[in-house]
Protein backbone atom coordinates (compact mmCIF):
# COMPACT_ATOMS: atom_id res chain seq x y z
CA UNK A 1 0.00 0.00 0.00
CA UNK A 2 1.18 3.12 -1.02
CA UNK A 3 2.47 5.73 1.88
CA UNK A 4 0.18 8.65 1.42
CA UNK A 5 -3.46 8.20 0.10
CA UNK A 6 -4.63 9.03 -3.37
CA UNK A 7 -5.46 12.46 -4.00
CA UNK A 8 -8.75 14.23 -5.44
CA UNK A 9 -9.04 13.13 -8.97
CA UNK A 10 -10.82 16.28 -9.96
CA UNK A 11 -10.24 19.51 -11.84
CA UNK A 12 -8.56 20.65 -14.91
CA UNK A 13 -5.46 19.42 -14.05
CA UNK A 14 -6.56 15.55 -13.76
CA UNK A 15 -9.03 16.42 -17.05
CA UNK A 16 -5.54 16.74 -18.63
CA UNK A 17 -3.92 14.07 -17.37
CA UNK A 18 -6.88 11.40 -18.29
CA UNK A 19 -6.77 13.45 -21.14
CA UNK A 20 -3.39 11.81 -22.59
CA UNK A 21 -3.67 8.87 -20.66
CA UNK A 22 -7.01 7.83 -23.14
CA UNK A 23 -9.70 8.60 -20.65
CA UNK A 24 -8.01 6.43 -17.26
CA UNK A 25 -5.73 8.15 -14.19
CA UNK A 26 -3.16 5.36 -12.21
CA UNK A 27 -2.31 5.37 -8.93
CA UNK A 28 0.76 7.62 -9.82
CA UNK A 29 -1.29 9.63 -11.46
CA UNK A 30 -3.70 10.36 -7.93
CA UNK A 31 -0.52 10.48 -5.92
CA UNK A 32 0.56 13.40 -8.03
CA UNK A 33 -2.75 15.14 -7.77
CA UNK A 34 -1.80 16.06 -4.29
CA UNK A 35 0.41 18.57 -6.09
CA UNK A 36 -1.69 20.19 -9.39
CA UNK A 37 0.98 22.26 -10.23
CA UNK A 38 3.85 19.42 -10.14
CA UNK A 39 1.09 17.06 -11.62
CA UNK A 40 0.57 18.99 -14.60
CA UNK A 41 4.31 19.73 -15.44
CA UNK A 42 5.02 16.10 -15.07
CA UNK A 43 2.23 15.27 -17.38
CA UNK A 44 3.71 17.68 -19.89
CA UNK A 45 7.39 16.16 -19.81
CA UNK A 46 5.85 12.61 -19.75
CA UNK A 47 3.83 13.48 -22.68
CA UNK A 48 6.56 14.75 -24.55
CA UNK A 49 8.86 12.07 -23.78
CA UNK A 50 5.95 9.50 -24.75
CA UNK A 51 4.21 11.52 -28.04
CA UNK A 52 7.06 14.27 -29.49
CA UNK A 53 10.09 12.19 -29.40
CA UNK A 54 12.39 11.12 -32.22
CA UNK A 55 13.39 8.45 -30.26
CA UNK A 56 12.06 4.65 -31.69
CA UNK A 57 9.68 3.66 -29.09
CA UNK A 58 11.43 0.23 -29.07
CA UNK A 59 14.83 2.35 -27.39
CA UNK A 60 12.59 4.60 -25.57
CA UNK A 61 11.08 1.60 -23.82
CA UNK A 62 14.56 0.07 -23.30
CA UNK A 63 15.53 3.02 -21.76
CA UNK A 64 12.16 2.95 -19.31
CA UNK A 65 12.62 -0.47 -18.60
CA UNK A 66 16.55 -0.97 -17.53
CA UNK A 67 15.46 2.32 -15.33
CA UNK A 68 12.76 0.16 -13.74
CA UNK A 69 15.20 -2.90 -13.06
CA UNK A 70 17.83 -1.16 -11.62
CA UNK A 71 15.90 0.82 -9.43
CA UNK A 72 13.85 -1.60 -8.14
CA UNK A 73 10.21 0.03 -9.37
CA UNK A 74 8.17 -3.17 -10.03
CA UNK A 75 5.60 -0.53 -10.90
CA UNK A 76 7.01 0.84 -13.70
CA UNK A 77 8.18 -2.44 -14.63
CA UNK A 78 4.58 -3.95 -14.85
CA UNK A 79 3.58 -0.67 -16.21
CA UNK A 80 6.26 -0.46 -19.12
CA UNK A 81 6.89 -4.41 -19.88
CA UNK A 82 3.57 -4.25 -22.46
CA UNK A 83 4.44 -1.20 -24.28
CA UNK A 84 7.60 -2.34 -24.81
CA UNK A 85 6.18 -5.73 -26.59
CA UNK A 86 4.11 -2.95 -28.51
CA UNK A 87 7.11 -1.23 -29.46
CA UNK A 88 8.40 -4.55 -30.87
CA UNK A 89 10.64 -5.84 -28.31
CA UNK A 90 10.60 -9.59 -27.95
CA UNK A 91 10.51 -11.28 -24.45
CA UNK A 92 14.53 -12.37 -24.96
CA UNK A 93 14.87 -8.80 -25.58
CA UNK A 94 13.12 -7.60 -22.38
CA UNK A 95 14.99 -10.48 -20.40
CA UNK A 96 17.89 -8.96 -21.43
CA UNK A 97 17.38 -5.51 -19.33
CA UNK A 98 16.93 -7.37 -16.64
CA UNK A 99 19.95 -7.96 -13.62
CA UNK A 100 20.59 -11.11 -14.76
CA UNK A 101 20.09 -10.62 -18.02
CA UNK A 102 22.52 -11.20 -21.24
CA UNK A 103 22.91 -8.46 -22.84
CA UNK A 104 24.43 -10.16 -26.16
CA UNK A 105 20.81 -10.91 -27.45
CA UNK A 106 20.77 -6.97 -28.18
CA UNK A 107 21.56 -5.41 -31.55
CA UNK A 108 24.35 -2.63 -31.40
CA UNK A 109 21.65 0.35 -31.10
CA UNK A 110 20.05 -1.28 -28.25
CA UNK A 111 23.47 -2.55 -26.07
CA UNK A 112 24.82 1.25 -26.81
CA UNK A 113 21.45 2.39 -25.38
CA UNK A 114 21.58 -0.05 -22.55
CA UNK A 115 25.00 0.90 -21.80
CA UNK A 116 24.36 4.86 -21.76
CA UNK A 117 21.27 3.94 -19.51
CA UNK A 118 23.12 2.16 -16.95
CA UNK A 119 26.04 4.71 -16.82
CA UNK A 120 23.34 7.66 -16.02
CA UNK A 121 21.52 5.68 -13.76
CA UNK A 122 24.50 4.68 -11.52
CA UNK A 123 27.01 6.56 -11.71
CA UNK A 124 25.42 9.89 -13.52
CA UNK A 125 28.65 10.46 -14.73
CA UNK A 126 28.72 8.99 -18.63
CA UNK A 127 32.58 7.50 -19.52
CA UNK A 128 33.74 8.94 -23.01
CA UNK A 129 33.50 5.37 -24.24
CA UNK A 130 30.08 4.84 -23.66
CA UNK A 131 29.32 8.38 -25.13
CA UNK A 132 31.20 7.43 -27.98
CA UNK A 133 29.53 4.01 -29.07
CA UNK A 134 26.13 5.74 -28.48
CA UNK A 135 27.05 8.28 -30.84
CA UNK A 136 27.73 5.59 -33.04
CA UNK A 137 23.91 4.72 -33.64
CA UNK A 138 21.95 8.03 -32.94
CA UNK A 139 21.92 11.59 -34.23
CA UNK A 140 22.44 14.35 -31.56
CA UNK A 141 18.56 15.37 -31.38
CA UNK A 142 18.28 11.29 -30.30
CA UNK A 143 20.98 11.67 -27.58
CA UNK A 144 19.05 14.38 -25.96
CA UNK A 145 15.51 12.54 -26.07
CA UNK A 146 17.54 9.19 -24.87
CA UNK A 147 19.32 11.35 -22.15
CA UNK A 148 15.66 13.27 -21.09
CA UNK A 149 14.20 9.81 -20.98
CA UNK A 150 16.61 7.96 -18.84
CA UNK A 151 16.73 10.86 -16.72
CA UNK A 152 13.12 11.67 -16.34
CA UNK A 153 12.47 7.94 -15.97
CA UNK A 154 14.55 7.78 -12.81
CA UNK A 155 12.20 10.90 -11.31
CA UNK A 156 9.51 8.57 -12.23
CA UNK A 157 10.64 5.39 -9.97
CA UNK A 158 12.81 7.58 -7.48
CA UNK A 159 9.14 8.46 -6.85
CA UNK A 160 7.19 5.18 -7.36
CA UNK A 161 9.75 3.56 -4.77
CA UNK A 162 9.48 5.86 -2.12
CA UNK A 163 6.24 6.70 -1.83
CA UNK A 164 5.57 2.83 -2.31
CA UNK A 165 2.95 3.76 -5.26
CA UNK A 166 1.17 0.59 -6.36
CA UNK A 167 2.67 -1.61 -3.69
CA UNK A 168 -0.23 -4.45 -2.70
Amino acid sequence: MARIGSSDAGGPVADRIRQRRGGRLTPLDTMLLHSPAFADGWNSLLGAIRGASTLSADVRELAILRVAELNGAAYEWAAHEPVAREAGMTAEQIAALRADGDPAVLAGPHRAALAYTDAMTREVAVPDLVFKALQEHFADQQIVELTTTIAAYNMVSRFLVALEVGRE
